[in-house]
């Protein structure tokens, strides 16, 4: 049995001296255990109490304690949690951000991309604008060529006449690269049925053009222009209906275009002469000549040798009197001789 030991009692003996008393042992039962070791002793906590918190230790490498953090089991339930929800949205946020920087990164590459487009875009449309100007120039250029042959041959499927007041308001600043093709697109048309129009008209006058004498028969100077002059003979004046082109004795006379020849002999003044029928009511008249080359009925072609000059009627010296008549009236024949 424990037991604790009181302190000691002073006493008087009987020859009047002080002597201590050792006081009687008390059992600890008596003085209450139970108080003295909750005053004397931390509680410990029991198994059941233990079971429901965490601890956190802290060790130093040598493996001795420095630091021990005890909480409670929902508190550590929390903790854990909102650590998890930090963590995935911190995961989701990076992923969003990961992404983002990706289509950044695309955004300026596309940016890129589309300033290229948009100045392609613009280069096209000034193009384009350069093209139609330069169509209208060619509508100023066939309008000159009809202008002497009259008015287009261009066969129109719907009436063209339009009318009506209009307004700057109402007109696009701009127009877009589709809208700039398709009126490219009818200019060329238009142009394209101009110029077939043309051709079509080129080829038949091409066959009249081939018909006109537009070449010298001879390369001389001309001693005696078409028209009124002083008669060589009388002195008078008198109507010239031709040219006369110096030409020495026996100079080959060259057709000016493609004929038949319709006379090929004597001539009354004009001495020994040829005529040439062209076709479309033009003929050619070649006088005083020395040799004829070709006869009546033969067809000559264009450059062929029909002659010779000479001095042949009346004449003062050798030459070639040259006359075109168009529907048997004398013109000059310098509006058709263009080589």
């Amino acid at each position: 049995m424990l037991t604790m030991d009181a302190q000691a009692v002073p006493s008087v003996d009987a020859g009047g001296g002080v002597a201590l008393k050792a006081p009687k042992p008390v059992p600890l039962g008596r003085i209450g255990l139970g108080r003295l070791g909750a005053d004397a002793y931390p509680k410990r906590q029991t198994p059941a109490s233990r079971r429901g918190q965490f601890s956190l230790l802290i060790v130093r490498g040598d493996g001795e304690r420095v630091l021990r953090v005890n909480f409670p089991r929902r508190a550590a339930v929390l903790m854990a949690a909102l650590l998890m929800v930090v963590v995935s949205v911190t995961g989701i946020l990076f992923g969003d951000w990961m992404k983002l920087r990706e289509l950044t990164r695309e955004a300026v590459t596309f940016n890129d991309q589309i300033q290229q487009q948009r100045a392609t875009i613009n280069a096209f449309n000034r193009r384009v604008a350069e093209l139609r100007q330069e169509m209208a120039g060619w509508k100023e250029i066939h309008a000159k060529i009809w202008e002497p042959l009259g008015p287009e041959l261009v066969r129109a499927n719907r009436d063209r006449g339009i009318g009506g007041g209009t307004t700057s308001d109402g007109m696009p600043k701009s127009a877009s690269p589709l809208d700039e093709l398709n009126r490219l697109g009818d200019s060329v048309k238009d142009q394209t049925d101009s110029l077939r129009a043309l051709e079509k008209l080129m080829s038949r006058a091409g066959k009249v053009l081939a018909a006109l004498p537009t070449r010298w028969p001879v390369r001389g100077g001309v001693n005696s222009e078409f028209g009124n002059r002083q008669s060589p003979w009388t002195g008078d004046k008198e109507f010239h209906s031709g040219l006369d082109i110096r030409a020495e004795r026996n100079t080959p006379i060259y057709a000016p275009a493609a004929g038949t020849v319709v006379h090929a002999g004597a001539a009354q003044d004009y001495g020994t002469a040829i005529v040439l029928d062209h076709g479309q009511d033009i003929r050619s008249l070649y006088g005083h000549l020395q040799k004829l080359n070709v006869q009546i009925g033969q067809r000559v072609e264009r450059g062929a040798v029909i002659g010779y000059t000479g001095n042949s009627g009346r004449s003062s010296g050798p030459h070639l009197h040259y006359e075109i008549l168009v529907k048997g009236q004398a013109v000059n024949p310098r509006a058709y001789l263009w080589d």
